[in-house]
């Protein structure tokens, strides 16, 4: 079973990329996230062509998450209960599977905007709500799986050097992010080595992607049975090498199910 996460920073431009990406990559789930288009917009009938399944939620302009998956999903859940808000950053969603069910979280977290920012706090506010809610699904679904742009690089081989101390790799969102792991989830792409400099967003200014200066803010994150599971994580970087391509590149967990 493979399970992939992607940032494509609007679905309607980026949607002939995610078809060939899926055609060349037939994962079982894919989590993608900043569709930035509302929900009646979604281009359902695209992913039933190929056999896939939809849960999103949408909005204009900004954020928008979906799951595409195989399985047909059911108990599918709009954003956070624990948190209210207009903001359209979380889906879940169970599949079957051999091993049970299992639970597929997609979460675009706020980016934050800077340190002083109002937005910043509503950033940390945020993260609280999906740590209680993750604690909540954690004893209902032990296989659990939450993929995402989590906008936080959570250790300092996560960043270029030029994003030392600033937005994305604070103390406080690397804390938040940790009391997510703390819940007994695992970073799959840190299960295996890997190489260094690794990143999934680059800025497209400056060169960002040629100059490799990005930062590792994608993740997947499984709960214990499903860690224990996973055989290998991957950067996919070649999306990221498209003519228009999103700043972010796909992440992929393969699992032994």
């Amino acid at each position: 079973m493979k399970i992939a996460t992607w940032n494509v920073n609007s679905l309607k431009v980026r949607l002939p990329q995610v078809i060939a990406w899926l055609q060349e990559n037939p994962v079982d789930a894919l989590c993608l996230q900043e569709l930035k288009q509302e929900t009646d917009k979604f281009p359902l009938d695209a992913f039933k062509e190929m056999g896939y399944h939809c849960a999103w939620t949408g909005q204009k302009t900004y954020n928008g998450v979906a799951i595409i998956s195989r399985q047909e999903p059911v108990d599918i859940t709009l954003n956070n209960p624990f948190f209210t808000d207009e903001q359209q950053r979380l889906v879940s969603i169970t599949v079957p599977s051999s091993l049970g069910d299992i639970r597929l979280i997609c979460a675009y977290c706020p980016n934050g905007s800077s340190l002083d920012s109002d937005k910043y706090a509503y950033k940390l506010e945020w993260f609280k709500a999906l740590h209680q809610y993750l604690q909540q699904q954690l004893e209902k679904y032990p296989n659990l799986a939450i993929l995402g742009d989590y906008n936080v690089a959570p250790e300092d081989r996560d960043a270029h050097d030029k994003y030392s101390g600033d937005i994305l790799v604070s103390p406080s969102e690397r804390e938040a992010f940790q009391r997510l792991i703390n819940l007994g989830l695992s970073d799959a792409f840190r299960l295996f080595e890997q190489e260094e400099k690794s990143f999934s967003w680059w800025d497209y200014r400056m060169m960002g992607f040629r100059r490799n200066a990005g930062l590792r803010i994608d993740h997947i994150l499984l709960s214990k049975p499903l860690r224990d599971l996973c055989t290998g994580c991957v950067i996919d970087k070649q999306p990221r090498r498209n003519e228009q391509p999103s700043d972010h590149t796909p992440v992929v967990a393969t699992l032994e199910i």
